[in-house]
């Protein structure tokens, strides 16, 4: 019986050197189409046959949400404006809103799920997130799924 395949999101110091410098060489082949495996391997200080065992397991956030759905919750105070400001903050971003699902307030807490779609040419998304979760009255901001 063949095994599932899991899938996990992590922040990148949580992730190996070896797979980063995989990502920096595949990075590397796609601004330069005349550059070999071995050449972007080479750049990157790893060997071709680790690029090889990698390549496929391992992408920037980004790339893969070109054009998919994001699906995150917030936890966020209760207070006026705030959801605006995570609106516009997307709106910024040029990313579409898919859905929007706001729990009732407790003890001027909400929770807030939110689907968006996504597009790597406006940019990385993690400064999306990063920016959200800067915003003061966000508690807690978690990725729940990618499409």
């Amino acid at each position: 019986m063949k095994e599932t395949e899991r899938y996990y999101v992590v922040k990148e110091k949580a992730v190996g050197e070896v797979l980063l410098k995989v990502v920096e060489a595949k990075r590397l082949m796609e601004r330069d189409s005349t550059m070999t495996v071995q050449q972007a391997a080479d750049a990157v200080g790893i060997s071709r046959s680790s690029y090889y065992k990698y390549k496929d397991d391992i992408f920037p956030f980004h790339d893969n949400a070109h054009g998919r759905t994001v699906t995150f919750v917030l936890q966020m105070d209760d207070v006026p404006g705030l959801l605006s400001e995570v609106l516009q903050l997307i709106a910024k971003y040029e990313a579409n809103i898919l859905t929007i699902q706001q729990a009732v307030p407790e003890n001027r807490v909400a929770l807030v799920t939110l689907s968006i779609e996504v597009y790597p040419e406006k940019g990385d998304i993690t400064v999306l997130f990063d920016n959200m979760r800067q915003l003061e009255g966000i508690h807690y901001l978690k990725i729940l799924a990618r499409e």
